[in-house]
């Protein structure tokens, strides 16, 4: 059976944890497929809440392989925190492997990435200081040490000896910061190695296996599609490619391995960090959905800007990405709401402009048009089926779907595993019934 591509359609924090962990009840292998320990998945399940970096949501299934793919960069201090939490919680990491073509973030890195942001004084770009962006640059410079070479004890110290002296020498001549002891950061690196060392494979063969042998992959996808480094809200973007094509890319999946590409959103907008945001809410509305939906950054604890659902950007998303369907959660938070409204296009300038354009500049200048639609003044938490919704709730989905060009399949209500309702509202009409 081919791939399933679980995407964030916006800014991150949508919520693709909860549809990855319930999509890998049924699966054989799950991949996250990018981005580092900036990105936070949160799943209750009947157990806990688990609050996840690094390790893929499916790691709650047993019966499946949870891979780090190729494509994540690896903090190894923050990636031992996350084993040895869910390990004391009782969660097995025997279905935990991690790809030995990863990249990893070094200490210096966390250095270089809180001198580089504060170097930028007003024009930082709001990144989680967790090392990601110099990570990713030293990948791309061919200077990076992958996962491979950490756990090999004769390469990490020949790779040190390459690669320290230069950065020391731009922690102090650039940043005049001190400069890191070679052989204390070794014998650091090496603790880690040793605690690793069993979890680290070459992964991609079990992927191409499983792909050949017809067994379920779900791909998840890190951030969300508008902090792409291509695509995205450039510069305000994250440092990895966050597309269904990055996915395939990070997971070693091939493009015509993927027949599903879920993309999942948020039933308002949220950000976080510096960046430009149309429907950004600075007022009471803005708090009552921060409050309601609870927005609060599960890396950084940081308060999440919010707004009202920008169908332009999410039109921009699924067009890119090929989405074939759509999970919208948190639909609860609008449960008080008297009316609604949706951003249906830019005002750029006195334009009309109807797509995303290249220069945050221009999009920062943005002002949203919207459309109003009702509320429906009543509470969804204990819908399971599409009949329990309202009908308003129902129409609402029904302009999502038509103003981004995608069916509405899954819908969130709450936090817990069965607050998830299937259904099929596809662009233009509402259909309720079965069908993800």
């Amino acid at each position: 059976m081919p791939a399933t591509v679980v995407m964030g359609g916006q800014w991150g924090d949508e919520g693709k944890g909860k549809l990855t962990d319930l999509l890998a009840a049924s699966a054989d292998i799950v991949v996250r497929a990018n981005g580092g320990a900036n990105a936070g998945h949160t799943v209750q399940t009947d157990q806990d809440t688990f609050a996840l970096h690094l390790i893929p949501s499916g790691i709650f299934n047993q019966n499946c392989l949870s891979i780090v793919g190729a494509g994540v960069v690896v903090d190894p201090q923050k990636i031992i925190e996350e084993i040895d939490d869910l390990e004391s919680r009782g969660v097995s990491l025997a279905p935990l492997r991690i790809s030995a073509r990863a990249h990893v973030v070094l200490p210096y890195h966390l250095f270089l990435d809180a001198l580089d942001e504060a170097q930028r004084g007003e024009g930082s770009i709001g990144t989680t200081l967790r090392g990601i962006g110099p990570a990713y640059s030293d990948k791309t410079g061919r200077r990076g040490l992958r996962m491979a070479e950490l756990i090999d004890t004769d390469v990490l110290r020949y790779r040190l000896s390459q690669e320290l002296p230069r950065w020391n020498r731009v922690l102090e001549r650039v940043y005049g910061a001190e400069i890191i002891d070679g052989d204390a950061l070794f014998e650091e690196l090496i603790r880690y190695s040793a605690r690793l060392r069993p979890f680290v494979s070459e992964t991609e063969p079990i992927v191409a296996d499983a792909l050949a042998s017809g067994q379920r992959i779900i791909v998840e996808c890190a951030q969300g599609a508008m902090l792409d480094i291509d695509y995205g809200t450039y510069p305000y973007v994250t440092s990895s490619s966050t597309s269904a094509a990055g996915a395939c890319q990070g997971a070693g999946v091939p493009p015509m391995g993927v027949d599903r590409v879920l993309g999942v959103f948020k039933a308002y907008s949220t950000r976080v960090g510096a960046g430009p945001m149309p429907t950004e809410l600075e007022d009471a509305t803005g708090q009552l959905i921060r409050d309601r939906g609870h927005e609060y950054g599960t890396t950084t604890g940081r308060p999440r800007r919010t707004g009202w659902f920008d169908a332009v950007a999410a039109r921009h998303v699924t067009r890119l990405n090929g989405i074939s369907d759509i999970a919208v959660t948190l639909l609860d938070v609008f449960d008080v709401f008297e009316t609604i409204q949706v951003c249906v296009a830019y005002d750029i300038d006195g334009e009309v402009v109807d797509t995303v354009p290249a220069r945050a500049d221009r999009l920062a200048r943005a002002r949203p048009i919207y459309e109003a639609v009702p509320g429906w003044r009543e509470s969804t938490v204990n819908a399971r089926r599409a009949e329990d919704l309202p009908q308003r709730a129902l129409n609402y989905l029904s302009v999502i779907a038509e103003r981004v060009g995608a069916p509405v399949s899954l819908v969130g209500v709450g936090p817990h595993r069965d607050q998830i309702v299937q259904l099929s509202v596809k662009p233009g009409t509402v259909v309720a019934g079965v069908g993800a």
